[in-house]
């Protein structure tokens, strides 16, 4: 059967199976069941709909700093009986009409709730029309403080974006703001000034001039996260390119403004570096049919699907710094390598719930580890990996609570990555590893997931029961100690402040190994060859050694 047709079934039949799964989950519905809110949850009138296309229009006023269009919805109804459907747009935006086909659909704000709305939808209707304008929220620090980004350029020209991941989209367009639904394609139509230029997601479908306006069209043929869709307008140079990857020819380009082209060509050099590193590790990238496009942007950088924003000064590093202090993180542009890894975990596979956002974090923070042991071999990555530890903080766990639009800890980044690392180490298996990564992206191409799926994914293809690392590191702030003892007899070792059920494999000797647990294990001496603690696991050590003990200790 044809892959989108699989897809799409799943999507339409299996999305109401998918929400039980979501409800049965004690630490999801069962604790929040009295106090999840509108922008969060996905019961009734989101989850009677399915999203399948936007077709969105934008008309930008700098001098005002105002916005106005429409946003085009089609859909298909899943339940008959209920005809409200939930739209989201954040105040101080204004919703103006719904419309469709010239006829003005019934609509009210949420009582207590002044940025959802519930629209009365005609049966056997497929689409209709939002219109809106306002004044976005402007961004304070964006990425991270999002909003709409009005700025200038050196020459005093307009330079304008938005990041709103977490805030969301409806932060300036009416759309189903969640990641349980994704529009399975979108148009964008962005109308500016002329003397400047629109570049956003997917293909380029032509400009039109009229007056004083130009209207840039886009078009993105995958599905696509409502907070991806972004337009960046400026005064932009494109240059285009493709790489031979695995599913055929790859078109890419980069856009940057105006008197940066010279950095950008000796920069971006790490777009095929980044490209071909992650399709050996994950597989073809997702997005062929959109290709990939990396724009300058007013700030840091963000994941924007098939046109990922990029403002790390052409330079190596996190903003020239190498997050890991060791050297390591110098050796490649880290918004190139973490933002294209998203490509893979955040675009290709996304989490329904933003709870469950270390899926798309933690492996994608993995992915400058892999990346740098493609390039520079697996002692190199060992040390960038160890080397983030140092940012992990353990204050609260990685998944966050569900319903509530509330995402877990940072340690999703960099403990997350540890948390893979050591699933690697566990496994043992480095083939076995890399072929459950490319699996996971054709198994879950293009959709949107649960934690627990990923979960029993990478158990069953690992052939290893990972409950209990997963347990201890995305749901504990809890960090495992190996405690080992080394007397003249022998020496003995146990886990604690773990998990129950927790067991780690341990190097003994020449290939020889023993499990770790809470149980305490004694290996005599005549057996013991050395004692070499793992460091690839994320994990405390403690090590005493009483007089008269012969053998080896590595550290």
């Amino acid at each position: 059967m044809n892959n989108k047709i699989v897809r799409n079934t799943y999507l339409s039949l299996g999305k109401l199976f998918l929400i039980l799964i979501l409800l049965c989950n004690s630490n999801s519905f069962g604790q929040n069941s009295e106090k999840h809110n509108l922008r969060g949850n996905y019961f009734e009138h989101r989850a009677n709909w399915d999203l399948t296309e936007y077709e969105l229009s934008v008309a930008f006023n700098f001098e005002k700093k105002e916005i106005s269009g429409s946003n085009k919805i089609s859909f298909t109804s899943l339940d008959s009986k209920d005809s409200v459907f939930q739209i989201d747009l954040q105040a101080p935006m204004h919703l103006d009409s719904v419309l469709f086909n010239g006829r003005k659909l019934t609509f009210h704000s949420a009582e207590n709730d002044v940025n959802v709305y519930f629209v009365e939808v005609p049966k056997n209707t497929s689409y209709f029309t939002v219109y809106f304008h306002g004044s976005p929220r402007v961004a304070k620090n964006p990425p991270w403080d999002g909003g709409i980004v009005w700025e200038k350029d050196k020459n005093g020209k307009p330079w304008t974006t938005i990041a709103c991941q977490g805030l969301g989209a409806s932060v300036w367009f009416p759309c189903k703001d969640s990641q349980f639904d994704e529009p399975q394609s979108v148009k964008m139509h962005y109308s500016i000034p002329n003397g400047l230029t629109s570049i956003s997601n997917g293909n380029f479908l032509g400009s039109k001039k009229e007056n004083e306006a130009t209207t840039w069209s886009w078009e993105v043929k995958n599905p696509i996260n409502n907070y991806c869709m972004i337009p960046y307008i400026g005064d932009y140079v494109t240059v285009s390119k493709s790489i031979q990857g695995e599913k055929g020819l790859l078109n890419y380009s980069y856009s940057v403004l105006k008197g940066n082209e010279a950095k950008a060509a000796a920069q971006f050099k790490d777009i095929e570096r980044t490209i071909t590193a992650f399709e050996h590790w994950f597989g073809p990238y997702p997005f062929y049919e959109d290709g990939y496009k990396l724009v300058e942007a007013p700030h840091l950088g963000m994941e924007h699907q098939s046109a990922i924003a990029y403002g790390n000064g052409f330079q190596n590093g996190y903003l020239g710094k190498d997050l890991s202090g060791t050297g390591e993180g110098l050796k490649f542009d880290f918004i190139i390598v973490h933002e294209s890894g998203h490509e893979w975990f955040g675009n290709n596979i996304t989490s329904k719930d933003v709870a469950d956002m270390w899926i798309h974090e933690s492996f994608t923070c993995y992915s400058e580890t892999l990346f740098l042991e493609y390039y520079f071999g697996k002692e190199v990555a060992d040390r960038y990996c160890k080397g983030i530890r140092k940012n992990i903080r353990n204050d609260s766990p990685i998944i966050g609570n569900y319903w509530l639009q509330e995402e877990g800890s940072g340690d999703m980044y960099y403990k997350g990555a540890n948390m893979l690392h050591t699933i690697r180490t566990v496994v043992g298996n480095d083939s076995l590893f890399r072929e459950t990564l490319r699996k996971m992206n054709w198994e879950f191409y293009h959709q949107t997931v649960t934690t627990e799926q990923i979960e029993s994914f990478m158990s069953h293809e690992l052939k290893s029961d990972l409950s209990s690392l997963f347990e201890q590191y995305l749901r504990t702030t809890e960090l495992p100690t190996m405690e080992i003892r080394c007397t003249k007899k022998g020496a003995y070792f146990k886990l604690s402040n773990c998990v129950e059920g927790l067991e780690l494999p341990y190097t003994i000797g020449f290939n020889v190994s023993i499990e770790v647990s809470e149980n305490e294990v004694f290996v005599p001496i005549d057996k013991l060859i050395d004692v070499n603690p793992e460091l690839n696991y994320y994990i405390n050590y403690s090590l005493t050694k009483t007089k008269g003990f012969k053998r080896k200790i590595k550290s």
